[in-house]
């Protein structure tokens, strides 16, 4: 069986009671570089989409689940975006809000533990992250947590009034064909 729970962390399902939470993060004008937002969200829009949420994976082509310390607390969102079960990959995406709670190993577990239910419930093959070349704390939790490096984006992502490259990390599942 696989589970969704740390020695530190559990991942789980959006619940109506995470728009608050939702809200804050997805508002947040620091994290809009990482995620490319480039307006805010209602609570009315993100109401909307926790009404939504319980779509299944192969219906939505994502899976967005809140990282919680083991006493439930939210301290982040990970993301499956991309789903593309033909090829058998996706996306990965993964914010921490508060900047106290990163550092502490909570993005590294999630990784892992999304990713072992990746490869082993969803039969993925890879798995695969842009990370902007500035993001050197989101770069180091990619290769600690096993993503390669595999290629460059010339100028991929805009930066205030100049354009940053952006590094493409894979982690592939030798065992899933």
């Amino acid at each position: 069986m696989i589970s969704l729970k740390g020695n530190k962390i559990c991942l789980r399902a959006l619940e109506p009671e995470d728009l608050a939470f939702l809200y804050e993060l997805e508002n947040n004008p620091e994290i809009w570089e990482v995620s490319g937002t480039l307006v805010p969200y209602s609570r009315m829009l993100l109401a909307t989409y926790l009404k939504n949420a319980h779509k299944d994976i192969f219906e939505a082509k994502q899976l967005r689940l809140v990282i919680c310390t083991l006493e439930g607390a939210r301290i982040g969102l990970i993301d499956l975006f991309d789903f593309d079960p033909h090829h058998k990959r996706a996306g990965i995406g993964i914010v921490i809000a508060a900047a106290s709670d990163r550092g502490l190993g909570y993005g590294g577990e999630a990784l892992r533990i999304l990713s072992n239910y990746c490869f082993l419930k969803l039969g993925l093959h890879q798995l695969y992250a842009g990370v902007g070349v500035d993001n050197l704390a989101s770069i180091a939790l990619f290769r600690k947590s096993g993503f390669v490096e595999s290629g460059k984006r010339l100028d991929w992502n805009r930066k205030g009034n100049q354009y940053e490259d952006e590094i493409l990390f894979q982690k592939i599942n030798e065992d899933v064909h």
